[in-house]
């Protein structure tokens, strides 16, 4: 019997949301994603420690700054954990723009475009790279300008549909909508448990997924950050799913049926909306669950990111001792 990965890859593209070398080339996914927290678990691994090394000794013979050479040599190894897992998937990795910039529109642009010249420069093509924001409603102004250059984007920390909404004006490439945090402000705001047809994650994104397909909009929805099987089956059928190696590992032993729930030729007609900054603004903060859980999720990965370069500070100090 077919497992239900394969049956889950027969409807919906499968992502792999990590920076696990073994697992990509075990699970083989068309793309992965990372963000700073998937960044700074993958360079705690014995396959980046040669990478780390090679990184410290290139900052070590940069001068200026010492904040901005520290900053430097952790956008390189973000960019090294990227490269090498392009060479193992055939379609695009996600690269994170650094979460201190959510809030500043040129700021955003600049680091992306430098980005996008990094990998360049390790021979990899914009077309196999898609640049990471926050879906504030700076980032999404970010990523409208970005679109026009050719670089595409994946809006991430998406967890309404005044997010969606604003994201589809912008023409962004793909969007990351959030699933399994959402859940977990609803259990924690309800006290419930809930089924995964009830699951508000899981109604959250089907919204979206509904929304665009009425209405035309060529936006991938690629859901993500699950926490359990039973979230993915239930949106099997979306254009894309972003999933972890313990997910994807427990899809792939389970030889069940898998049904289609998304299907992008069977949606209930909506109208189309239109959204200025105003209206973004006050929807969002008539949204308390993505008010805050856009918030928590900016201040994590810049948490992280900043372990990381607390790491990268330490160890060009260790080398010039």
């Amino acid at each position: 019997m077919t497992s239900k990965l394969e049956q889950l890859r027969s409807m919906t593209t499968v992502v792999a949301d990590t920076g696990d070398i073994e697992a990509v080339a075990r699970l083989k996914p068309v793309d992965c994603t990372t963000n700073p927290t998937i960044v700074l678990k993958a360079l705690g691994t014995p396959v980046f420690a040669d990478k780390v090394q090679e990184a410290i000794a290139w900052g070590r013979k940069q001068s200026g700054n010492p904040d901005a050479v520290v900053s430097a040599v952790a956008d390189r190894l973000a960019i090294t954990v990227g490269a090498s897992l392009s060479e193992l998937v055939p379609g695009r990795v996600s690269t994170e723009v650094d979460a201190d910039l959510s809030f500043d529109t040129e700021a955003s642009i600049a680091k992306a475009r430098q980005i996008i010249a990094a990998y360049k420069e390790r021979g990899i093509e914009r077309d196999r790279i898609l640049i990471k924001l926050a879906s504030t409603w700076e980032g999404i102004r970010a990523a409208e300008v970005l679109q026009t250059e050719g670089i595409d984007c994946n809006l991430t920390l998406l967890f309404s549909q005044a997010q969606a909404i604003a994201c589809a004006e912008a023409k962004v490439f793909l969007i990351s909508p959030f699933v399994g945090r959402i859940l977990d402000w609803h259990k924690k705001s309800t006290g419930q448990d809930y089924t995964a047809e009830t699951d508000p994650g899981v109604v959250s994104v089907r919204a979206i997924y509904n929304y665009y397909k009425a209405n035309g909009i060529k936006t991938i929805v690629m859901g993500a950050s699950f926490r359990n099987a039973g979230e993915i089956e239930a949106l099997a059928g979306c254009d894309r799913l972003t999933i972890s190696p313990a997910l994807l590992d427990e899809l792939d032993k389970d030889t069940g049926k898998l049904e289609r729930k998304l299907s992008p030729e069977t949606f209930k007609a909506e109208p189309l909306q239109s959204l200025d900054e105003k209206a973004f603004r006050w929807m969002m903060n008539e949204d308390a669950m993505a008010t805050e859980k856009l918030s928590e999720g900016i201040r994590a990965f810049a948490k992280d990111l900043g372990a990381l370069r607390q790491m990268v500070k330490k160890e060009l100090t260790l080398a010039a001792a």
